[in-house]
């Protein structure tokens, strides 16, 4: 017991974790305890999750800002392999800290976590060459529930690292470059996703 370390909400924001394992090493290599109901109950975090998934993308990929519309989720995601930057922006109508976001850059290397409740898209940018990208669900996926809002939505204001342009009325990658070698991806999907302000 006794495992991780959490920052409870994060940025100002109720409800956003970061958690932070702890982590055995020795020149064999490491080990850490991924996930532990117990120690997330004692830390006043108890989710009842039923799906993981992973996915794999190289760098430059963009993914989001996604989430479902009437089976909203909770995430707990995490990097395996290489960078990312994810961002969680709250869409609760009631909440004082309603459209705005946190942003935390998950790694192999801090290996931290990050707890998104239900109520907030989700996204993240890749920043290395490649990452393996690692979550666990509260509710299943459901292909005909899923929302989206503009990654680049100007009301946001999200500042994604070495992520340069200006918003032209739409969420297309056109116009935009990295600092890094990397080419701004996005799918055709996440080009067509609504500023927070149009959502439905």
């Amino acid at each position: 017991m006794g495992q991780i370390q959490v920052e409870y909400n994060v940025g100002g924001i109720e409800g956003l974790c970061v958690i932070t394992p702890k982590v055995y090493g020795d020149k064999r290599g490491y080990f850490m305890e991924t996930y532990n109901a117990e120690d997330m109950r004692q830390a006043g975090l108890s989710y009842d999750f039923v799906q993981d998934n992973q996915s794999g993308s190289a760098g430059g990929v963009l993914r989001g800002l996604h989430y479902q519309i009437r089976y909203p989720q909770t995430k707990l995601v995490r990097v395996t392999r290489g960078r990312v930057y994810d961002v969680a922006v709250d869409l609760r109508q009631s909440s004082t800290t309603y459209g705005r976001y946190y942003g935390v850059e998950l790694s192999e290397e801090n290996r931290k976590q990050f707890l998104i409740p239900r109520g907030f898209a989700h996204g993240f940018l890749v920043l290395s060459e490649h990452a393996d990208f690692c979550y666990k669900c509260d509710d299943f996926y459901h292909s005909d529930d899923e929302g989206g809002i503009a990654w680049n939505d100007p009301a946001l204001e999200i500042v994604w690292p070495g992520l340069h342009g200006k918003y032209h009325g739409s969420a297309s990658a056109n116009g935009y470059y990295l600092d890094s070698e990397y080419l701004l991806t996005l799918s055709e999907k996440d080009q067509k996703w609504p500023t927070l302000s149009r959502k439905s």
